[in-house]
């Protein structure tokens, strides 16, 4: 099967389209902070004939397939094996100091949630991993088996917004001192087991839980909270940032970092903004972007996302 019928990407052309102004000088460098299978990289670099790629990601197996269909645009592309708030790290690596694009396509890839074997999908019996880096240490299996009853709670609280977090971690802990849970059915199964008739109408009982679980594995919001300003400081002026974001969470953080970073420095009262408090960045979306109902219809992982860009106006002296 060839990779382009299991992978694609959301908002394509609507990406390329924020990028464009940013990326048509040649040698512009855009960071892909999130590489996955490459299908954005990709375009981009077809789209782009003098484009440098810079592409990070943490999954070694996306990275092995990002190579691979991007070797027609050898000497262009560098991929990166490294969380996406590596960022500074990589360009140093690479003698880049600034960039004219950066992407961040966030969550969970279509790679990882078809590999039944990594433990993503609450549909699906696997080993209970969820790594996005297969060389890090801390999985789902060792959460579930290592954390208190109240740092469960605490985590399906926060990083799945679930309502029932208290009793599913209170299910969780009595259940693992007759069982060790090494399988997502085995989870998915105390779940449901005391969860309402009711609530299960509502939607799969395990989804906030898997998702939360998944979070904290990888520690993507904390990953994010130090990516996205480390991106923005290394945007040149007039280059640009788009970010896809799937789960109001992750949504919220990137909102906030815009939100300053296009806001007037100047104390309140001031009759007259000096030039040293005016915005950093211009916001090139008002809110946040959905795909069409097209699009949705035609790639489910469309359906979540929400969409925000800015661009660089000045340097900070």
């Amino acid at each position: 099967m060839a990779i382009n019928d299991i992978h694609t990407p959301v908002l394509l052309e609507r990406c390329i389209e924020l990028l464009a102004p940013a990326l048509q000088k040649p040698g512009a460098v855009l960071v892909d902070a999130t590489l996955g299978m490459g299908g954005h990289a990709e375009a981009l670099l077809q789209r782009f004939p003098g484009l440098v790629l810079v592409g990070l990601d943490r999954d070694l197996e996306a990275l092995a397939i990002a190579e691979e269909r991007l070797k027609p645009f050898h000497g262009r592309v560098h991929l990166v094996h490294t969380v996406y708030d590596g960022i500074r790290d990589a360009l140093e690596g690479l003698g880049i100091d600034e960039v004219d694009g950066v992407l961040f396509d966030l969550g969970v890839s279509s790679l990882q949630i078809d590999r039944v074997e990594r433990g993503f999908s609450y549909s699906k019996d696997a080993p209970l991993d969820m790594r996005m880096d297969s060389t890090s240490d801390l999985t789902a299996e060792r959460i579930i088996a290592e954390y208190s009853e109240a740092e469960l709670r605490r985590i399906f609280q926060e990083y799945g917004e679930e309502k029932l977090a208290a009793r599913y971690a209170k299910a969780i802990v009595e259940a693992r001192e007759k069982t060790p849970f090494v399988r997502s059915g085995q989870l998915v199964d105390v779940i449901t087991a005391v969860t309402p008739v009711a609530v299960q109408r509502m939607g799969h009982p395990a989804k906030r839980v898997f998702q939360a679980l998944r979070i904290e594995v990888n520690q993507e919001l904390a990953v994010l909270e130090r990516a996205i300003p480390a991106a923005l400081e290394a945007i040149t002026v007039g280059g640009r940032i788009v970010v896809m974001a799937y789960q109001s969470l992750e949504d919220r953080i990137v909102k906030k970092v815009f939100a300053k970073a296009s806001s007037s420095s100047a104390p309140a009262g001031l009759p007259v903004e000096l030039p040293e408090h005016k915005p950093v960045f211009a916001l090139l979306i008002r809110g946040s972007e959905q795909a069409s109902d097209e699009e949705k219809a035609l790639n489910p992982r469309a359906t979540s996302v929400r969409l925000r860009a800015a661009e660089r106006l000045r340097r900070v002296e």
